[in-house]
């Protein structure tokens, strides 16, 4: 699409208040439609697509693009890690150590498979091989600032014209599939293995942490700026950490350290000082984590850019299709059986879905909505994180490198 016109810009607080009228959206079409909620299609993503769909029809029939300003929604991201880490403790991580080895062990061989699956689709349709990078991890397991960061390269290094409007294309189509396919794996993993939650009736969300004694049950607002004065001690020690990072030539994203920041306080604090009975865990630091998330992929999905789609049109189609199935028969064949075979590995491969062809916030979305119909699974929630959220954008950056070298 030929766009000749000054775009359409949509301010931060336009954009937020959108992105809260796109959640109700979803929430009445899952109402409307069952389905959605049988495959556990998260709200944020149904209001999206449509949404985004309206953008597009508004774009092709005005010529003017349509651009928001996502300086909230980048805010929100960091809120909810922040409640992540909050919200784990290290019994947690210890008792799931394992599980977080091979996880990686998994990321790592499924990066391998969708930058074969990228090679295959460029050669087939005449691309040079260095742009299958762009059809598998820089896009999709990297998401759209990797396509951008490494689109230039790309164009200016081995003559691949359009690298980055390729990159934002695959990655949007990527963000579609991963908030598509992960419900409907998990439910055929649950309902085919016959698999029921843990019982936990103490937990009342999917990233819910256990009580502790004497923790207030409700909510209100006297939580509600407790939780947030938690919420900012962690994010305050977060950036200190992200700077400290950024001086040893580590660049990692912002909701990075402060996750890691979270989990710190909320574990350490209470052992530190045992006596002032702190609570960083509760109702209301979850109200706030699913907020945030909710809020965050509305905007992230009714903000996609669906017309960059027709700009390589065939060559997107086939490929991503290809990425799709590989990573399903990937996720129900191996990482399911390797993760457990049981109902927290069944939530992980929707989670594992999101973030491979997607992005982690896509990730924690599908195993929320999974966990909302089927029942909690606390210990998922900690570990997708700590690999997709983390140690996979290190492993990226070598994968592509490698990647590159190799042709």
């Amino acid at each position: 699409m030929e766009t000749g016109s000054q775009p359409i810009l949509v301010e931060s607080f336009a954009a937020f208040t959108l992105g809260i009228i796109v959640y109700f959206i979803g929430a009445r079409l899952t109402l409307r439609f069952p389905v959605l909620q049988r495959y556990s299609i998260p709200e944020p993503v149904s209001g999206g697509l449509l949404f985004a769909l309206a953008t597009l029809a508004i774009a092709i029939t005005t010529g003017r693009e349509i651009e928001f300003d996502l300086e909230a929604r980048d805010l929100l991201l960091v809120y909810f890690f922040t409640t992540v880490g909050l919200n784990a403790r290290f019994s947690q991580l210890i008792s799931g150590g394992r599980l977080l080895g091979i996880l990686v062990g998994l990321t790592v061989l499924a990066m391998v498979l969708q930058n074969l699956v990228g090679a295959v689709g460029a050669l087939a349709f005449g691309l040079p091989p260095q742009a299958g990078v762009l059809l598998g991890t820089a896009s999709l397991i990297g998401g759209h600032g990797t396509a951008i960061a490494w689109g230039p390269t790309l164009q200016t290094e081995y003559g691949i014209d359009g690298a980055a409007e390729l990159g934002i294309a695959a990655a949007t189509l990527g963000l579609i599939m991963a908030s598509l396919l992960g419900g409907p794996i998990a439910k055929m993993l649950i309902s085919r293995n016959q698999l029921v939650a843990p019982l936990h009736p103490e937990e009342h969300t999917a990233t819910a942490a256990t009580p502790e004694p004497g923790a207030e049950t409700g909510i209100t607002h006297v939580s509600i700026m407790r939780s947030l004065l938690w919420i900012h001690g962690a994010i305050a020690l977060g950036y200190v950490l992200h700077e400290a990072l950024e001086a040893t030539s580590l660049k990692l994203p912002l909701f990075v350290p402060c996750l890691l920041s979270g989990i710190l306080l909320s574990n350490l604090l209470p052992l530190l000082m045992p006596d002032r009975n702190i609570r960083l865990r509760g109702p209301a630091t979850d109200l706030i984590s699913e907020f945030s998330l909710s809020v965050f992929l509305s905007m992230s999905l009714m903000s996609m850019q669906l017309w960059t789609l027709a700009t390589s049109a065939g060559v997107l189609t086939v490929t991503m299709a290809l990425q799709a199935v590989t990573t399903t028969v990937f996720v129900a064949l191996v990482v399911f059986r390797l993760m457990g075979r049981d109902y927290v590995a069944a939530v992980l491969s929707s989670g594992f879905t999101g973030f491979a062809l997607g992005a982690t916030p896509t990730a924690i979305a599908n195993m929320t909505a999974v966990t909302q119909r089927y029942g909690p699974a606390p210990l998922a929630f900690i570990l997708l994180p700590l690999v997709s959220a983390f140690l996979v954008d290190l492993a990226n950056a070598v994968m592509i490198q490698w990647y590159l070298a190799i042709w």
